[in-house]
């Protein structure tokens, strides 16, 4: 006896995945608070996966005692960067009383400019911003109160999550195994390796980039002769982690840090030229060297993931959003009747163009360019042949047709 798999029209199965993407996404917001330690925690592992394997194998240490030792490492990272953070904000708060002044010098002038401009006095822009901050006040307080509890249970967590994921990933890979049937295994090892590959890739990359623009920063800032340079590039660097969003908030900070530290409203200019060269060497140079990530995916594609991720969890949604997109699409490519969507996020546009037999930038050849695009064959050709008619027989039809 055989049975036929029913085969739904095309606006079932566009309603049966509207369906799905509304409970996935309903699901992730209503749980963020537990699903995105998890998370962080599920990509914190698999980056550290080569130290817990060095101890446990090269040294032979016992997998709980190499598990502990790497999420203790892992930990004094962060540690000794909010240690340096620390010490430069307290650096920066001994001059707390010059940056009042200095801010109050120059919202005055803004107020002038407003004045003069818009017809609105000084007395009605003080009502203004009061009546705003009354209004808000307490509404910020109270979230801001919120945001502090989650991530300080969240910091607690994310260490002993890491801990647990480590100590059970060959738990997780045979539970995987007995998920699906044997003749799936090689794909899901495929898919698993293929995971571990692009996400170690893409956030070791991360930090090396985070390195790099942080030095490049503090570099610039320091040459203006900017206080509080190395703070400032480090934090550039640290919010540089957050694609496309990340430096147009530093350079904001960066911009309010200039102005408290002086009265002279040109060295904004300069900020805005650094951070213009350092991000115009970072998409250019550092994302495409530095970030090897081994799935390619668009911008649109990262953009739009990176928005979705930042109104669903914040600023750690916005931080997830790369590698999880990175994850779907790996799933994606393996899957035949997903492959559509996996072509959709990537990108397989060549990244060099010859200008007078000059390329630019100088970072991939064309034989790496079209490995990476596929050829979309052209529509079925119509040929036309010419043909010739005998004109004897062409007689004899006509002859018997009369």
């Amino acid at each position: 006896m055989t049975t036929d798999t029913p085969k739904f029209p095309f606006y079932a199965k566009l309603a049966f995945s509207l369906i799905s993407l509304i409970a996935i996404f309903f699901i992730l917001y209503i749980g963020q608070g537990i699903l995105v330690p998890l998370l962080l925690a599920g990509l914190f592992s698999i980056l550290l996966g080569p130290v817990n394997n060095f101890f446990k194998f090269r040294l032979r240490f016992p997998s709980i005692l190499s598990c502990v030792i790497t999420v203790l490492l892992f930990i004094l990272f962060f540690v000794g960067v909010g240690f340096f953070l620390s010490w430069q904000i307290g650096d920066m708060m001994s001059d707390w009383d010059k940056i009042q002044r200095n801010l109050a010098f120059h919202i005055d002038r803004l107020q002038d400019l407003v004045r003069e401009n818009f017809n609105i006095s000084k007395r009605e822009q003080n009502e203004m911003i009061n009546t705003a901050a009354n209004d808000s006040g307490r509404q910020i307080v109270g979230n801001t109160l919120i945001s502090v509890s989650d991530t300080l249970a969240n910091l607690i967590l994310l260490p002993i999550y890491t801990f647990l994921m480590l100590y059970y990933r060959n738990h997780f890979k045979k539970f995987l195994c007995k998920l699906f049937s044997k003749e799936h295994h090689d794909k899901l090892q495929e898919i698993m390796t293929q995971i571990r590959v692009s996400v170690q890739s893409y956030i070791t990359g991360l930090f090396g980039e985070m390195l790099i623009v942080s030095v490049l920063t503090s570099t610039g800032y320091y040459i203006l002769g900017l206080e509080y340079a190395f703070l400032l590039g480090v934090i550039t660097g640290l919010l540089n982690l957050i694609p496309y969003v990340g430096i147009a908030m530093a350079a904001v900070l960066s911009m309010l840090a200039s102005l408290g530290a002086s009265t002279d409203i040109s060295i904004v200019l300069g900020v805005i030229t650094v951070n213009v060269i350092v991000q115009f060497l970072d998409n250019n140079i550092l994302v495409p060297m530095v970030v090897s990530s081994k799935v390619k995916i668009n911008a649109l594609v990262s953009i739009v993931a990176i928005i979705v991720g930042g109104a669903i969890a914040g600023i750690a949604g916005m931080f997830l959003a790369i590698p999880l997109t990175a994850i779907i699409k790996v799933i994606f490519d393996r899957i035949d009747a997903l492959q559509a969507w996996g072509y959709l996020m990537g990108d397989d546009v060549p990244k060099t163009f010859t200008w007078r037999k000059l390329r630019f930038p100088f970072y991939a050849s064309d034989e790496t360019a079209a490995a990476t695009t596929t050829t979309i064959p052209n529509e079925t050709e119509i040929k036309f042949t010419e043909t010739k008619t005998d004109p004897t027989v062409e007689i004899k039809n006509k002859n018997g047709s009369s």
